[in-house]
């Protein structure tokens, strides 16, 4: 099972080339193992580059410990050196969504706990309402 918090991020991410005239790349890192990674990456026909680092520190070291949820980390190559030049996680991805954005628009908006709502106006524990990756991945039907 992919990350929840990353594959709703990732699957508003449809064409990415633009990014290569920047001469930048998105990469998608997992902790699981890559075979799981890439069976998913099949299903829901994401073409961005996928890694794994199973049995390694490298998610805990850059803000993603293993079952803590996810990150987004900006990256630059120098050389043989390698900055890590911006990072975020949870509620801090929200600026590279368009999710939260249109729901924030809606009448009730996130219906989340934290909200200072009316009285009466729909409220739900925080990120419950965020769709698994089992729920995206149906979306895509039955590919293999």
């Amino acid at each position: 099972m992919q990350c929840g918090g990353c594959t709703s991020l990732t699957s508003q991410y449809t064409r990415l080339e633009y990014l290569d005239k920047y001469d930048a790349r998105f990469v998608l890192v997992t902790q699981g193992p890559i075979e799981e990674a890439l069976a998913y990456q099949r299903r829901v026909g994401n073409t961005m580059t996928w890694y794994s680092t199973a049995d390694s520190p490298f998610g805990a070291d850059v803000g993603a410990p293993a079952g803590g949820g996810f990150a987004v980390n900006v990256f630059l190559r120098d050389g043989d050196t390698v900055y890590r030049t911006w990072n975020s996680s949870g509620r801090g991805t929200e600026q590279l969504s368009y999710t939260f954005a249109l729901v924030d628009v809606l009448p009730y908006g996130r219906q989340e706990e934290w909200q200072d709502s009316p009285q009466g106006w729909p409220k739900s524990p925080t990120y419950s309402n965020w769709s698994s990756s089992q729920e995206i991945a149906a979306r895509y039907g039955s590919q293999a």
